[in-house]
């Protein structure tokens, strides 16, 4: 006797068996043309379709004729790393991470530009980005992006001081950040927007690599004014004046959603414990961290 057809199909939980990806990620192929069919209240999959499907699309995470997805380090995966430049939001999402235990990730302190290239040689798992830096793809491979806040950047100065304006900074001890570094633009076009030529004004800068070193570096008294993050401004105590608000997240390869370490920093992104540190912290917002966002040109 056949079986009705509902029980003929595949549920859920044996489509991400079948293939290995996370049950979560099931989802997510399905916006992207997975076919299936509602069976009541959920979802029921044609094994030989669904095959079909991962052959003709690649399906992220899973390579064609239904293998797994590319966990391996080496010429196909990447490591375990993300890159990422001293963001408060970062440090936050890695620690909850590591709390939940394998599998693990760790940090490589770089800029958005070098983050970017460590992405394209697969160095790292993921990269931090922020607003106008959000490309679509890399090389012509798509990417996804993890929201993760909404932060602040600006100036800073010595606690009890007040933030130089704009036209002061080219005869003070300024700590900026080099040009690869995405928070540059803000000052740049706030300085422009003033008449101020951006070169000029930063010709006798300390660049330097993180909004943690800049911020040190004023709070140490290295530097009169420096760049840097809301975040870090009030970790250590010191005034701030805010130039700009962006959207600030993790750019991983959309064929890599499904690796069950990308899963990990969405689930943690997502949680209640993610929300509620972001949300301690000076410049954030944390509504809708853990989303998927896919970038136009």
């Amino acid at each position: 006797m056949s079986l009705p057809v509902a029980d003929s199909l595949l549920t859920t939980e044996e489509i991400a068996r079948l293939l290995r990806v996370h049950p979560k990620h099931v989802y997510r192929l399905l916006k992207r043309g997975l076919p299936a069919r509602r069976v009541g209240a959920e979802w029921r999959f044609e094994r030989d379709d669904v095959l079909g499907w991962a052959a003709r699309k690649g399906a992220a995470g899973v390579n064609p004729g239904g293998a797994g997805p590319r966990e391996a380090f080496g010429a196909a995966g990447a490591p375990p790393l993300v890159a990422a430049n001293g963001d408060v939001a970062v440090e936050l999402l890695l620690r909850l991470a590591r709390e939940r235990g394998e599998p693990l990730l760790g940090l490589v302190p770089a800029d958005m530009g070098e983050g970017l290239g460590l992405l394209r040689r697969r160095t790292v798992l993921a990269c931090g980005a922020h607003a106008g830096a959000f490309p679509p793809d890399l090389d012509g491979e798509r990417l996804a992006r993890v929201h993760l806040v909404v932060r602040e950047v600006g100036l800073v100065a010595r606690a009890g001081g007040e933030v130089p304006p704009l036209e002061a900074l080219a005869g003070l001890r300024l700590a900026s950040r080099p040009p690869t570094a995405g928070v540059r633009a803000h000052l740049d076009a706030a300085l422009a927007a003033a008449g101020i030529d951006p070169a000029a004004a930063q010709a006798r800068a300390a660049l330097l690599s993180s909004h943690a070193e800049v911020a040190a570096a004023v709070a140490a008294g290295r530097a009169d004014a420096g760049l840097a993050s809301a975040a870090w401004a009030a970790r250590l105590g010191l005034a701030f004046r805010a130039l700009a608000r962006e959207p600030y997240g993790l750019l991983v390869r959309a064929s890599d959603l499904g690796d069950p370490r990308v899963v990990r920093l969405c689930e943690v992104a997502q949680s209640a414990a993610f929300a509620r540190a972001a949300g301690e912290v000076a410049g954030y917002d944390a509504a809708g961290a853990g989303g998927i966002r896919y970038d136009a040109a």
